[in-house]
């Protein structure tokens, strides 16, 4: 029979004086003033703490740890409220709560959107429970126009800039996806390099390819020129991605035998003694393959 999963937290919800809560950590300047704070002030503003806040049981003096949700605890703070919603852990964890959150990806936030106005909420609300205007607002909700469903699967689970769907959208479905799944594999999920790739990008992969590519800061020719240098790139990516496999696999297999070979004190003085550069050039090896 399965083994039964353990609740880490209490199932009922408590009301706790904020002045009973200690947080873990001090709200730094920086954070005070950026988009993500204002952003939760005017949520809270415009809908209230919607999830209660994560806090340990009470110690000999009735506090409670905060374990996550600290922009919360201090917007409700400089608000002058008194009390919040919470929810009590059941006993200690090794990991802090905050490990187990998974933040709204880009186009996961594109769909709430989305269906938050098809419920009938007025976009004057959504605006304001989302710290942003109308403008910015409606922007978001044409932000997935003409990009492909492959693309938009490829990307459904990931934090990306807005500005990369406006670099794909101006390629075609194919080149979309080969342009995504570069982004993806190579690690680089940025406005800069989307924006490169479009720069690379072939006329005739374009949405319009009778219109000239203009990129701010760069002229036809150097256009070009990074054309043919991202081709060559991409070519010489996918053809390491087909072999990376099986050559760290040899890689292992080879550093297994050298670093037994090296493990003989004889082999080991008999390299030091003629050939020294050889056998720091095999232990580099062990030791990279080990990591």
């Amino acid at each position: 029979m399965a083994e039964q999963v353990h609740i880490g937290f209490e199932r009922r919800v408590v009301i706790i004086r904020l002045t009973d809560i200690l947080p873990l950590r001090r709200l730094a300047p920086n954070v005070a003033r950026s988009k993500r704070y204002a952003r939760i002030a005017t949520s809270i503003a415009e809908v209230g703490v919607i999830e209660p806040l994560p806090i340990s049981k009470a110690n000999a003096e009735g506090k409670h740890l905060l374990l996550d949700g600290h922009l919360r605890y201090y917007v409700l703070c400089e608000r002058g409220e008194e009390r919040v919603r919470c929810v009590i852990e059941e006993d200690d964890e090794s990991f802090t709560y905050n490990k187990r959150v998974n933040r709204l990806a880009t186009v996961q936030e594109y769909y709430m959107i989305q269906r938050a106005l098809e419920r009938g909420a007025s976009a004057e609300k959504v605006a304001r429970a989302l710290g942003m205007d109308v403008k910015s607002l409606t922007r978001r909700r044409t932000m997935l126009d003409g990009i492909s469903a492959e693309v938009i699967e490829l990307l459904k689970d990931r934090t990306v800039s807005k500005a990369i769907f406006d670099a794909l959208r101006k390629m075609k479905p194919l080149r979309q996806y080969e342009a995504a799944d570069l982004m993806i594999q190579a690690g680089n999920l940025t406005t800069g390099y989307a924006k490169a790739l479009l720069a690379g990008t072939k006329q005739g992969d374009l949405v319009a390819p009778e219109k000239p590519k203009r990129l701010n800061g760069l002229s036809p020719e150097q256009m070009a020129r990074m054309e043919r240098e991202l081709e060559v790139v991409s070519r010489d990516f996918k053809a390491v991605e087909r072999t990376f496999g099986d050559d760290v696999l040899h890689l292992v297999l080879a550093s297994r035998y050298v670093s037994r070979l090296i493990a003989n004190g004889n082999v080991v003085a008999y390299l030091r003694k003629r050939h020294g550069d050889m056998l720091a050039e095999l232990q580099t090896i062990v030791a990279a393959a080990s990591l």
